[in-house]
């Protein structure tokens, strides 16, 4: 569904580049997060992929495509929902919608299911300079769904958000993808990522460091350990143990045999530490 061959783009036309030699595939039906702190290239990347940015060098297809010539078909192919939200404040939500709806060559979904769908009923009919910015933004997240998109870039779907409409979100998103929506996720929140994503791409400095799936990532960089709690001398006591160094290994055998375990718990090096870990940069 995406394909992205030797990317380069310097907003100054010289060798500074902000994304530089990036190639991935992404297929059809997939959820790829794109990761990385604010100025990796994220956004530059996806600008050149929904035909905001002018391809400068490289190979980019996007739903069978090609970037370098868009064609205004593409269009009604994919969606865009982003993180700063760009509606037209002296229209009504319902308007916004309406008038969006009459940009597409295809069959679009009606304003009012959308409307619900985001939680924003019984707003339908009040202009969105009077929104809050979570309401912007949900409002702009519906927006990119109106065309029934293959594709679908999200830019931050949940920032701002309140943890239950986010969760909604979240759902949504889900929802959409097991229709066979294919989603290009970019963020810099790796617990969402580690939620909905396929694959992950790590982008720092403008270039790509690792492509895997959160679960390859976690056993290969996460460490192995397992939290006990046991009962000794009538106290708790907790340890920490390695799964994979021989010496604790014997040490947690011999507390399972010889103490009563109050609860044992594996942990899992979450994407953020892994992040970190093979890029050496924080997400700030």
């Amino acid at each position: 569904m995406i394909s992205v061959r030797n990317l380069y783009h310097s907003y100054s036309n010289d060798d500074k580049y902000a994304v530089k030699d990036v190639s991935f595939e992404v297929k059809e039906g997939e959820v790829f997060g794109f990761l990385g702190p604010s100025g990796a290239g994220k956004s530059t990347t996806q600008n050149i992929l929904t035909g905001l940015l002018q391809l400068q060098k490289g190979e980019v297809a996007v739903a069978g495509y090609n970037i370098k010539k868009i064609d205004n078909r593409m269009f009604n192919e994919i969606g865009m929902s982003f993180e700063e939200s760009n509606l037209y404040g002296k229209m009504t939500a319902k308007e916004n919608l309406d008038f969006y709806r009459k940009l597409f060559d295809v069959e679009t979904r009606d304003s009012m299911d959308l409307i619900r769908i985001v939680g924003l009923q019984g707003k339908e009919n009040i202009r969105t300079k009077e929104f809050s910015k979570g309401m912007k933004h949900r409002l702009t997240f519906a927006r990119s769904m109106i065309n029934n998109p293959r594709i679908w870039f999200l830019d931050e779907p949940t920032t701002g958000l309140d943890p239950a409409i986010a969760s909604e979100i979240k759902d949504i998103i889900r929802e959409e993808n097991k229709k066979g929506v294919t989603v290009f996720l970019t963020t810099h929140n790796m617990y969402i990522a580690d939620e909905l994503c396929d694959r992950v791409a790590f982008i720092v400095d403008g270039e790509i460091r690792l492509i895997d799936s959160p679960k390859s990532l976690k056993l290969a960089y996460g460490d192995k350990l397992v939290d006990v709690e046991y009962i000794k001398d009538g106290k708790v006591l907790k340890e920490t143990f390695s799964t994979v160094m021989e010496e604790d290994k014997q040490r947690l055998i011999r507390v399972i045999g010889s103490h009563d375990i109050q609860t044992m718990h594996t942990k899992e090096a979450t994407l953020e530490e892994i992040f970190i870990k093979v890029t050496g940069r924080g997400l700030v």
